[in-house]
């Protein structure tokens, strides 16, 4: 059993939703975590949480709206959480200097909010990190918060200090590419410091790299873990499962 601890998912980037959360399942991946990190998708998440048994959701403020964020929308944001109970993590927040540099201080400020929500309301966090992980590390040495840092691509000495703060790395298709750098982190930290994840529709694993990505491909990325770590996908299946289990407190039982 798998779980996708990060896609995105609508009803209007060309995919199915009944087709994607079928193809899931058959796949094995039996339980998904969808980040809604924009104010006009927080509606959405409750949407598609009521809807399908096997999907929770993560709220928050993407780094890249964080410009559009006033102060009503934390409340805003606290209240979708405490109505819903598949509500079961805040993000992905954090900081992205890549795509924005103009408005360093408001990201800065809008990911120190929620994480303070985090710490009120006892909940992990995704983390969404670019260009800034020396940074965000620092910030989130200030708080009282466990959760995933997303899509993780830096170093080695990184991605101990992230585990030290009792942060899992969440390992994606990158694992995968044939460029990436990534297996030196993997063989290295331990499984129960990492979790699969999708970021559906983006970052399509190898060998399907070009098609829209879905939680089904979960399987081709703890295929790759397992090569580079000497595990049997079994293992990897087992271990980083249990990890997701236990951080985002979920109820299935393995």
């Amino acid at each position: 059993m798998f779980i996708d601890t990060h896609l995105h998912i609508s009803d209007t980037e060309g995919v199915n939703p009944d087709l994607y959360i079928q193809h899931a399942l058959d796949a094995d991946v039996k339980l998904l975590i969808a980040s809604f990190c924009e104010k006009k998708d927080l509606l959405l998440s409750t949407k598609f949480v009521e809807k399908y048994d096997c999907l929770y959701a993560a709220v928050g403020y993407h780094p890249e709206v964080a410009n559009t964020i006033v102060d009503k929308d934390y409340k805003i944001l606290e209240k979708f959480i405490t109505k819903n109970k598949k509500i079961i993590a805040i993000g992905e927040i954090g900081l992205d200097y890549y795509w924005d540099k103009d408005h360093k201080e408001k990201q800065r400020l809008v990911f120190r909010k929620q994480l303070e929500l985090a710490e009120k309301l006892n909940l992990p966090v995704i983390i969404h990190s670019r260009d800034a992980i020396g940074e965000t590390y620092d910030i989130l040495s200030q708080y009282h918060v466990r959760g995933v840092i997303h899509c993780f691509s830096g170093s080695l000495e990184m991605a101990k200090k992230f585990i030290d703060l009792g942060f899992l790395l969440g390992i994606g298709g990158v694992v995968t590419f044939k460029n990436s750098k990534l297996y030196q982190v993997v063989s290295e930290v331990p499984l129960t410091s990492i979790v699969l994840e999708t970021d559906s529709p983006y970052l399509t694993p190898e060998p399907n790299r070009g098609k829209i990505n879905e939680s089904s491909n979960i399987p081709l990325i703890a295929e790759k873990v397992a090569i580079i770590t000497k595990k049997t996908p079994e293992e990897v299946a087992k271990i980083t499962t249990k990890n997701a289990l236990n951080l985002f407190d979920l109820p299935m039982k393995m």
